[in-house]
């Protein structure tokens, strides 16, 4: 196990574990961070069982190596560490978690936008992980530089401003100045269906709440486009709408947390195209 901070990436031969890790060696590169690569599955004696096709711990000889010279040849000064770990892959990468900045894990699509499936050991490790956990789909729009000429692929922050974190507007903030893009915020709120006559209108206070909220955040990062919207609706829906042609997604998650994700970060990890970062914080 590594003592300094890495970015980590399971590894189980898959394509959605392979652009996980090539997407995982560019963030790597982009913090100046050592890549650490996981592989986890069950001891040979047990090789015989039916694997199970949601899990990402299929056993499958020379998986980790083949990522390892693949990674060190597209990225010749990355520092790589790799590590083959017998045992479930959750609790694995949940271990490996403890000392990384970023946890990097592939889903599962099933081709349809409105149909993709996402592993259980994705969603396990995004629910529980200790760092923040990134899920990147194969055959994604995984490549989320942007350019230097001119900003490309914004990172898009869905911002709960009941549960704002500043671990999750740290992430959003940092992850946008890296690239050099745009960074997006968007606040989805739902009012009352048949609302009273003397209802007071929600809007001005979300604007200043939300205000207030970036302000520090732009004084931070004085180099970064920042963009708030106010969108009344379905969270998950707006989430991922707003996500559309973005080059990451970031989204919070509360801890102390139970084994599974909210409706919103789930539809979010479901639905979109482009990486998602599931972020904990207080």
């Amino acid at each position: 196990m590594p003592t300094q901070q890495t970015i980590t990436a399971g590894i189980d031969g898959s394509p959605e574990s392979l652009d996980a890790a090539s997407w995982a060696a560019r963030e790597a590169l982009r913090r100046n961070l050592p890549l650490h690569l996981v592989h986890a599955g069950d001891p040979p004696a047990d090789r015989g069982r039916l694997p199970d096709d949601d899990v990402p711990a299929r056993h499958e000889s020379g998986a980790l190596d083949r990522a390892v010279l693949h990674l060190a040849d597209t990225h010749p000064t990355l520092g790589i560490l790799d590590e083959e770990v017998t045992g479930p892959p959750v609790g694995a990468l949940l271990a490996a978690a403890r000392s990384s900045a970023l946890l990097v894990v592939g889903s599962r699509g099933a081709g349809a936008l409105s149909r993709v499936l996402v592993g259980s050991v994705a969603l396990a490790v995004a629910a529980r992980a200790s760092c923040p956990v990134a899920l990147v789909r194969a055959s994604a729009r995984t490549e989320d530089t942007g350019s230097a000429a001119g900003p490309d692929r914004p990172v898009v922050l869905g911002l709960d401003l009941a549960r704002a974190g500043d671990e999750l507007l740290e992430y959003a903030f940092d992850a946008a100045a890296s690239r050099e893009v745009p960074l997006h915020v968007v606040h989805v709120w739902t009012a009352p269906l048949i609302p009273s006559a003397d209802a007071i209108d929600p809007m001005p206070e979300k604007e200043r709440r939300l205000a207030a909220e970036l302000a520090p955040w732009r004084h931070k990062f004085p180099g970064t486009q920042v963009t708030g919207r106010l969108v009344h609706g379905l969270a998950g829906h707006h989430v991922v709408k707003a996500a559309e042609g973005a080059g990451l997604l970031v989204i919070g998650r509360r801890v102390p947390v139970g084994p599974r994700l909210g409706r919103t970060t789930h539809a979010a990890i479901h639905h979109t195209r482009c990486p998602v970062v599931v972020v904990p914080h207080y």
